[in-house]
């Protein structure tokens, strides 16, 4: 029995040490604009750069994989350059561990009264890097009545209090307020990425509404 003990601690420690980080990469110009890509072919160029467990999710630009780097700026730079090769155009990439998204979506910077009010919606936008002093002063001052920001982290929390036809504000405005390019996702859509693929199985999230199709 003493035997078998220690071989199941020895099998438990080198399948935590094996196991390769799981990470979601948030693509911009994917399915919108004119840019058309099937998710088929999306997964097929992920494992073609030697990605495994490669899935997606919705036709937005979502994709998750397991990679051994640990090192997500070399992965980003790695990915977008590959997309950019086979698909003729600048695919930005986002990647966030799925511990990081789960984090993201279990951040609540709004009451939930302004969140459960008809017409308003509450969206994500994944930056690269943290927004400087002046470029979050800039973007706060555009905070009305309809639009609303919040910046934690590399993430922007946009609460809108319209129909997204009746906002003056926009993903493209909102990358000229920054100074940096972003994609943007319905906070839908990235808690129900949480829920499915932290290990937490989205304890705590709230995955209620409708996902965001496309992917800027």
């Amino acid at each position: 029995p003493g035997a078998r003990r220690r071989l199941t601690r020895a099998r438990t420690r080198w399948g935590a040490s094996t196991r390769m980080p799981k990470y979601v990469a948030f693509l911009r110009a994917i399915n919108v604009g004119g840019h058309t890509v099937k998710m088929e072919h999306l997964r097929r160029l992920f494992e073609a750069q030697g990605f495994s467990g490669v899935e997606t999710f919705i036709a937005s630009g979502n994709v998750i994989f397991d990679s051994a780097s640990a090192n997500a700026k070399a992965l980003e730079k790695k990915i977008g350059g590959s997309l950019r090769e086979a698909l003729g155009y600048e695919v930005a990439t986002f990647l966030r561990s799925t511990g990081e998204l789960l984090k993201v979506a279990r951040h609540k910077p709004f009451a939930a009264a302004e969140l459960e009010r008809e017409g308003n919606g509450l969206y994500v936008a994944f930056l690269a890097e943290r927004p400087g002093e002046e470029a979050t002063r800039k973007l706060l001052s555009n905070a009305n009545e309809v639009d609303d920001f919040h910046v934690s982290g590399r993430e922007v929390y946009w609460l809108r209090r319209t129909k997204v036809g009746e906002s003056k504000f926009s993903g493209a405005l909102l990358e000229r307020t920054l100074g940096a390019q972003a994609t943007v996702r319905n906070s839908t859509t990235v808690g129900k990425l949480a829920a499915k693929y932290s290990r937490a199985k989205g304890a705590g999230i709230d995955v209620t509404g409708e996902g965001r199709r496309g992917g800027r």
